[in-house]
Protein backbone atom coordinates (compact mmCIF):
# COMPACT_ATOMS: atom_id res chain seq x y z
CA UNK A 1 0.00 0.00 0.00
CA UNK A 2 2.59 2.59 1.31
CA UNK A 3 4.74 1.96 -2.17
CA UNK A 4 1.62 3.23 -3.97
CA UNK A 5 1.44 5.86 -2.43
CA UNK A 6 5.27 6.78 -2.62
CA UNK A 7 4.94 6.10 -6.48
CA UNK A 8 2.07 8.54 -6.65
CA UNK A 9 3.19 11.24 -4.67
CA UNK A 10 6.96 11.17 -5.76
CA UNK A 11 7.00 9.12 -8.73
CA UNK A 12 7.44 12.17 -11.09
CA UNK A 13 11.29 12.67 -9.39
CA UNK A 14 12.76 9.62 -10.85
CA UNK A 15 13.52 6.01 -9.71
CA UNK A 16 16.64 7.04 -7.55
CA UNK A 17 15.03 9.33 -5.77
CA UNK A 18 12.36 6.89 -4.70
CA UNK A 19 15.16 4.08 -3.74
CA UNK A 20 16.69 7.15 -1.50
CA UNK A 21 13.02 8.31 -0.18
CA UNK A 22 12.12 4.46 0.30
CA UNK A 23 15.40 3.85 2.10
CA UNK A 24 14.90 7.04 4.30
CA UNK A 25 11.70 7.04 5.64
CA UNK A 26 9.80 4.78 8.65
CA UNK A 27 6.22 3.35 7.79
CA UNK A 28 4.05 3.44 10.97
CA UNK A 29 0.74 1.75 11.82
CA UNK A 30 -1.52 3.29 13.88
CA UNK A 31 -4.67 2.11 15.41
CA UNK A 32 -7.99 4.24 15.37
CA UNK A 33 -8.18 6.95 18.16
CA UNK A 34 -4.80 6.66 18.28
CA UNK A 35 -2.70 10.15 19.01
CA UNK A 36 0.07 10.72 16.33
CA UNK A 37 0.83 14.05 17.64
CA UNK A 38 0.15 16.69 19.82
CA UNK A 39 0.42 20.58 20.54
CA UNK A 40 3.84 21.26 21.77
CA UNK A 41 5.52 18.33 20.70
CA UNK A 42 8.58 18.66 18.71
CA UNK A 43 8.63 17.25 15.06
CA UNK A 44 10.98 15.00 14.14
CA UNK A 45 9.10 13.70 10.83
CA UNK A 46 6.27 14.92 8.28
CA UNK A 47 3.65 12.53 8.08
CA UNK A 48 2.64 11.14 4.84
CA UNK A 49 -1.02 8.95 4.94
CA UNK A 50 -0.80 6.26 2.98
CA UNK A 51 -4.01 4.45 4.25
CA UNK A 52 -6.50 5.49 6.76
CA UNK A 53 -7.77 8.98 8.35
CA UNK A 54 -6.40 11.91 10.51
CA UNK A 55 -8.24 14.54 12.24
CA UNK A 56 -6.01 17.68 12.57
CA UNK A 57 -7.10 19.71 15.52
CA UNK A 58 -6.88 22.21 18.13
CA UNK A 59 -8.13 22.06 21.80
CA UNK A 60 -9.44 25.54 23.28
CA UNK A 61 -10.61 24.93 26.71
CA UNK A 62 -11.15 20.93 26.46
CA UNK A 63 -13.05 21.61 23.33
CA UNK A 64 -11.76 20.43 19.75
CA UNK A 65 -11.36 23.23 16.89
CA UNK A 66 -11.10 21.19 13.34
CA UNK A 67 -8.65 22.33 11.33
CA UNK A 68 -9.23 19.42 8.25
CA UNK A 69 -8.96 15.66 7.64
CA UNK A 70 -6.05 13.82 6.04
CA UNK A 71 -7.11 11.61 3.58
CA UNK A 72 -4.85 8.70 1.39
CA UNK A 73 -1.68 10.12 -0.13
CA UNK A 74 -2.14 13.79 1.63
CA UNK A 75 0.68 14.99 3.80
CA UNK A 76 -0.18 17.81 6.93
CA UNK A 77 1.14 20.89 6.17
CA UNK A 78 1.36 22.79 9.44
CA UNK A 79 3.44 20.00 10.53
CA UNK A 80 5.76 20.75 7.46
CA UNK A 81 5.47 24.25 8.57
CA UNK A 82 6.94 23.93 11.38
CA UNK A 83 10.06 22.65 10.36
CA UNK A 84 11.19 26.06 9.33
CA UNK A 85 10.84 27.55 12.86
CA UNK A 86 11.05 25.90 16.24
CA UNK A 87 10.13 22.33 15.16
CA UNK A 88 7.35 22.26 18.05
CA UNK A 89 3.67 21.61 16.73
CA UNK A 90 0.59 24.09 17.47
CA UNK A 91 -1.91 21.20 16.79
CA UNK A 92 -3.36 17.78 17.71
CA UNK A 93 -3.01 14.93 15.22
CA UNK A 94 -5.30 11.93 16.18
CA UNK A 95 -6.08 8.35 13.82
CA UNK A 96 -10.25 8.53 13.36
CA UNK A 97 -9.57 4.70 11.81
CA UNK A 98 -6.68 2.50 11.54
CA UNK A 99 -3.57 4.24 9.39
CA UNK A 100 -0.73 3.72 8.17
CA UNK A 101 1.57 6.53 7.79
CA UNK A 102 5.11 7.04 5.80
CA UNK A 103 7.23 9.57 8.50
CA UNK A 104 9.88 11.29 6.45
CA UNK A 105 12.48 12.75 9.22
CA UNK A 106 12.73 16.18 9.10
CA UNK A 107 16.56 16.39 8.51
CA UNK A 108 16.03 13.85 5.46
CA UNK A 109 13.44 16.37 4.52
CA UNK A 110 15.52 19.74 4.97
CA UNK A 111 18.39 17.91 2.58
CA UNK A 112 15.85 16.91 0.00
CA UNK A 113 14.25 20.30 -0.38
CA UNK A 114 17.76 21.53 -1.40
CA UNK A 115 19.02 18.38 -3.46
CA UNK A 116 15.44 17.93 -5.42
CA UNK A 117 14.18 21.31 -5.19
CA UNK A 118 11.06 20.10 -7.69
CA UNK A 119 9.76 18.07 -4.68
CA UNK A 120 8.09 21.32 -3.20
CA UNK A 121 5.93 20.94 -5.99
CA UNK A 122 3.89 18.47 -3.58
CA UNK A 123 3.39 20.75 -0.78
CA UNK A 124 2.50 23.38 -2.34
CA UNK A 125 -0.18 21.60 -3.62
CA UNK A 126 -0.97 20.39 0.07
CA UNK A 127 -1.51 24.30 0.91
CA UNK A 128 -3.44 24.54 -1.82
CA UNK A 129 -5.27 21.94 -0.68
CA UNK A 130 -5.72 22.84 2.76
CA UNK A 131 -6.94 26.29 1.67
CA UNK A 132 -9.36 24.99 0.07
CA UNK A 133 -10.67 22.92 2.83
CA UNK A 134 -10.63 25.99 5.02
CA UNK A 135 -12.18 28.70 2.70
CA UNK A 136 -15.13 25.53 1.47
CA UNK A 137 -15.65 25.35 5.73
CA UNK A 138 -15.97 29.13 5.77
CA UNK A 139 -18.95 29.73 2.99
CA UNK A 140 -20.32 26.68 4.58
CA UNK A 141 -20.43 28.07 7.67
CA UNK A 142 -21.43 31.60 6.07
CA UNK A 143 -24.20 30.50 3.86
CA UNK A 144 -26.22 27.39 5.17
CA UNK A 145 -28.37 26.69 8.09
CA UNK A 146 -26.97 24.66 10.61
CA UNK A 147 -28.96 21.52 9.41
CA UNK A 148 -27.54 22.17 6.12
CA UNK A 149 -24.35 22.41 7.75
CA UNK A 150 -24.62 19.03 9.74
CA UNK A 151 -25.63 17.10 6.81
CA UNK A 152 -22.75 18.26 4.53
CA UNK A 153 -20.32 17.59 7.81
CA UNK A 154 -21.90 13.97 7.54
CA UNK A 155 -21.73 13.69 3.83
CA UNK A 156 -17.65 14.73 4.47
CA UNK A 157 -17.27 12.43 6.57
CA UNK A 158 -18.53 9.03 4.73
CA UNK A 159 -15.97 10.68 1.36
CA UNK A 160 -13.10 10.96 3.79
CA UNK A 161 -13.38 7.79 5.87
CA UNK A 162 -14.48 5.82 2.65
CA UNK A 163 -17.43 4.28 5.16
CA UNK A 164 -21.33 4.34 5.34
CA UNK A 165 -22.35 3.86 8.02
CA UNK A 166 -19.53 6.10 9.99
CA UNK A 167 -19.06 6.12 13.58
CA UNK A 168 -19.24 9.38 15.12
CA UNK A 169 -20.88 10.78 18.57
CA UNK A 170 -23.57 13.73 18.57
CA UNK A 171 -20.49 15.34 21.02
CA UNK A 172 -18.40 14.99 17.78
CA UNK A 173 -20.44 16.41 15.52
CA UNK A 174 -21.10 19.53 17.85
CA UNK A 175 -17.51 20.21 18.06
CA UNK A 176 -17.06 20.15 14.66
CA UNK A 177 -19.60 22.66 14.21
CA UNK A 178 -18.99 24.95 17.01
CA UNK A 179 -22.32 24.16 18.89
CA UNK A 180 -23.80 21.87 21.69
CA UNK A 181 -24.93 18.50 21.40
CA UNK A 182 -28.24 18.83 22.42
CA UNK A 183 -28.65 20.95 18.76
CA UNK A 184 -27.36 18.65 16.89
CA UNK A 185 -29.51 15.52 18.46
CA UNK A 186 -32.59 17.54 18.04
CA UNK A 187 -31.39 18.11 13.63
CA UNK A 188 -30.14 14.33 13.15
CA UNK A 189 -33.33 13.51 14.28
CA UNK A 190 -35.24 15.75 11.73
CA UNK A 191 -32.99 14.49 9.10
CA UNK A 192 -33.80 11.26 9.70
CA UNK A 193 -37.25 12.06 9.41
CA UNK A 194 -37.13 13.56 5.98
CA UNK A 195 -35.38 10.23 5.11
CA UNK A 196 -31.59 11.95 4.37
CA UNK A 197 -30.01 9.93 6.94
CA UNK A 198 -30.31 6.71 8.99
CA UNK A 199 -29.13 5.92 12.45
CA UNK A 200 -28.31 2.88 13.26
CA UNK A 201 -26.35 0.24 16.18
CA UNK A 202 -23.43 0.58 13.77
CA UNK A 203 -23.41 4.43 13.26
CA UNK A 204 -25.31 7.15 11.14
CA UNK A 205 -26.07 5.76 6.92
CA UNK A 206 -26.16 8.43 4.88
CA UNK A 207 -28.11 8.96 1.89
CA UNK A 208 -27.50 10.28 -1.31
CA UNK A 209 -30.13 12.21 -2.43
CA UNK A 210 -30.88 15.13 -4.60
CA UNK A 211 -31.90 17.67 -1.54
CA UNK A 212 -33.41 21.20 -2.14
CA UNK A 213 -31.94 22.88 0.77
Amino acid sequence: MYRKTIVKKFGFLGKDFLSEFEYNVLIKNVAAKDEILREGQRNRFVPILSKGSLKVFSLNDGNEFIHYYIRPSESCSMTFSSIFSNYISSIYSVAVKDSQLILIPVEILHQWLVKYPEINKVFYLEYKNRLSDIVSKVNNAMYYKLDKRIFNFIKDQVQTNQGNPIRITHQEIANNLGTSREVVSRILKNLEKDGDILKTKNGIIYFEKNNDW
